[in-house]
């Protein structure tokens, strides 16, 4: 073997080395930067493109010369889940109906982190909705995964002084629209077996002390499907409404978002994904996604982290 035969070799092994290192590295984070771009977008399908525009990026990186690979790459998908926010927000203004999150099967881990499996929950995930692209990073970055103002003003492009107010307004905003009260996941899942078994049963009575006075049902089809255009508001309307789910579907416990819900089964084939918000030992509110578009990533648990 020549001189120009074992450069090339040895060339082409650390090549081989270096590839390998960049892709583990981006395995080993992979939950996290799915965790990031989903909380600030409220879509899977989003979120997994996010993720690989993330990794051609990072592909293209010279992995040696990051100090902080970790933060590194939440700061490219937090620029690129920014991008597809403002796209997101566009597709929303022609949405027909209400727009709910897209639901996530979450493997039990995702429950045991309490303050993840909150941030998770379609109730505050509609609350970081009624934020600005700038603000629902600058909140989900500090609040839920704790990053530092300096860590955080790279990734928005923004001074730390600029982050550390617009992480004010943000958490002023959140704290005044977020669910107040909200149950246990024990306390959840007894609510939700025992409104599963009314409205499997017909037990009008039952269901009726099961919701709040106030509850609020919320419905997206996407203009695909039959959905209630606005809010179901009231125990009496929404229990009309579900009355009609019992005698033909099937109910089935899940994990959703970090929270006990129902898989509502038509056929075998799952119709409607309800999720609920419980305060007090009383249903507030109830999101049932039955986009199909936005059921099309149900599948094994999505394993999430922070």
């Amino acid at each position: 073997m020549n001189d120009r035969t074992t450069h090339d070799t040895e060339e082409t092994a650390a090549h081989g080395a270096r590839t390998t290192d960049v892709t583990e590295t981006f395995v080993a984070h992979r939950n996290l930067l799915f965790t990031v771009a989903y909380e600030m977008l409220g879509s899977a399908a989003d979120a997994e493109d996010v993720l690989q525009e993330t990794w051609l990026r990072w592909a293209g990186v010279d992995a040696d010369t990051v100090r902080d690979r970790r933060a590194y790459l939440v700061r490219i998908t937090t620029r690129q889940a920014l991008t597809h926010l403002r796209t997101l927000g566009r597709r929303k203004e022609s949405y027909l109906g209400p727009w709910l999150p897209e639901p996530l099967l979450t493997t039990p881990d995702v429950a045991e982190d309490a303050e993840l499996a909150d941030s998770l929950s379609m109730a505050m995930l509609l609350v970081l909705e009624t934020l600005t692209p700038a603000e629902r990073a600058v909140f989900v970055l500090r609040e839920v995964f704790e990053l530092a103002y300096d860590e955080i003003a790279e990734a928005v492009d923004k001074t730390p002084a600029a982050v550390r107010q617009i992480a004010h307004r943000a958490r002023a905003h959140v704290a005044a629209r977020r669910p107040r009260g909200v149950a246990s996941a024990a306390e959840t899942r007894r609510t939700v077996d025992a409104f599963r078994r009314a409205v499997e049963t017909g037990d009008l009575r039952r269901l009726l002390d099961i919701l709040a006075p106030d509850v609020v049902l919320l419905t997206d089809g996407g203009g695909v499907v039959r959905a209630a255009l606005e809010p179901v508001v009231g125990a009496g309307q929404v229990a009309r409404v579900l009355g009609r789910i019992g005698a033909a579907a099937a109910l089935q416990p899940a994990e959703v978002n970090g929270d006990p819900a129902l898989l509502v089964r038509l056929d075998g084939a799952i119709d409607t994904v309800l999720a609920v918000r419980v305060d007090d030992g009383r249903i507030t509110g109830l999101y049932a996604v039955r986009n199909p578009e936005k059921l099309a990533h149900l599948g094994q648990g999505t394993s999430l982290s922070r």
